[in-house]
């Protein structure tokens, strides 16, 4: 099965997903704290896989 790129989630939308801004999604990969990418698109950026942030949306630690 071949993903869509509509399928592929950039940090812009992980960030509008958990209704953060994109510079915290990439603070979060920093600290690792976001899973490794499924694959990086041509120009080398990261994406994730729907599937894979909205799995662990559900279980990531809620604000502190």
């Amino acid at each position: 099965m071949t993903a869509h790129r509509a399928d592929l989630w950039s940090y812009a939308e992980i960030a509008r997903h958990i209704s953060v801004q994109p510079e915290t999604v990439r603070n979060y990969r920093r600290h690792g704290l976001l899973p490794e990418p499924d694959l990086h698109d041509a120009a080398g950026h990261p994406r994730w896989y729907a599937d894979t942030i909205r799995a662990w949306a559900r279980n990531r630690p809620r604000h502190r």
